[in-house]
């Protein structure tokens, strides 16, 4: 018997990359910073990231292969201080996110230490689509 894996599926077509996508997804994943997603609309998601100490000059947010990637590099000023302490994390981040066909990056805001990017996915404006036969 084969075994039939999600991109050979018969019934779904165009799907192939899926499986790739859930793969690379997977294979990615930290737990720093630690995130959340939420649902804010019918058609709009946030992603807030815990990003303390990172000032707005230190992130960057880019779409690269339907990629929301962030990635965080704080300057190195510890020529200037000395520690006798040091417990809050100062190290370089980079967190991707899969995004869906569609869905687009509507904006990004920084408050007390979270990066919020706000997502939100174009409806299509029309659903029913009907196909002319031609003649052969």
């Amino acid at each position: 018997m084969t075994k039939l894996t999600l991109g050979s599926h018969p019934f779904l077509l165009g799907f192939d990359q899926l499986e790739r996508l859930v793969e690379r997804t997977a294979k990615s994943e930290n737990g720093y910073p630690p995130f959340n997603i939420e649902q804010s609309a019918d058609n709009a998601y946030r992603i807030t990231l815990a990003v303390a100490g990172f000032g707005e000059d230190d992130l960057s947010i880019t779409v690269e292969d339907r990629q929301l990637i962030v990635r965080g590099r704080q300057a190195d000023a510890s020529d200037e201080r000395i520690f006798l302490h040091r417990g809050i994390a100062a190290r370089q981040f980079q967190k991707a996110f899969v995004l869906a066909d569609g869905v687009e990056v509507a904006g990004a805001t920084t408050e007390n230490g979270l990066l919020h990017v706000d997502l939100k996915r174009a409806v299509p404006d029309t659903i029913v689509q009907t196909i002319k036969i031609n003649k052969g």
